[in-house]
């Protein structure tokens, strides 16, 4: 599977409204917009990969900018 087709895949699994709702959640409880930080460095280690994957969910489901290649060759 190509890096493309599995984003593809993504946005279909994560693209119906409910999915968004889903997301919310994840996001509220999660800490998608807030600190993991604790006193102990191994929840926060806990609190941190929680919402990576959150994260990387989200980072799916944006447009990749298409890069341009702004160099002329001759």
């Amino acid at each position: 599977m190509t890096p493309e087709q599995l984003r593809d895949l993504y946005k279909v699994v994560f693209g119906t409204s409910d999915a968004e709702k889903v997301l919310e959640d994840l996001g509220a409880r999660f800490s998608e917009h807030q600190s993991t930080f604790s006193t102990s460095s191994t929840e926060t280690a806990y609190r941190e990969g929680q919402r990576t994957v959150l994260l990387f969910i989200k980072s799916m489901l944006r447009e990749q900018p298409q890069i341009k290649d702004t160099q002329s060759y001759e």
